[in-house]
């Protein structure tokens, strides 16, 4: 789990664009992100097996 303080940082507007790092919305890891939902990989599968992400369903074949 990302550090609050870091969370907050990453909020703000960068000095440069190239400093901009997408986090998660729930967590605020970086790295796993998925852009569509906003969120990292962790968190997207725990809400999507709950349900709470509508439309995304297990794959399976």
């Amino acid at each position: 789990m990302a550090k609050l303080s870091m969370m907050v940082k990453a909020e703000r507007k960068p000095k440069f664009s190239t400093r901009k790092r997408n986090r998660c919305k729930v967590c605020g890891r970086p790295r796993g992100f998925l852009r569509k939902f906003q969120l990292c990989r962790i968190c997207f599968r725990q809400l999507s097996l709950g349900g709470y992400i509508p439309g995304v369903t297990k794959a399976s074949w």
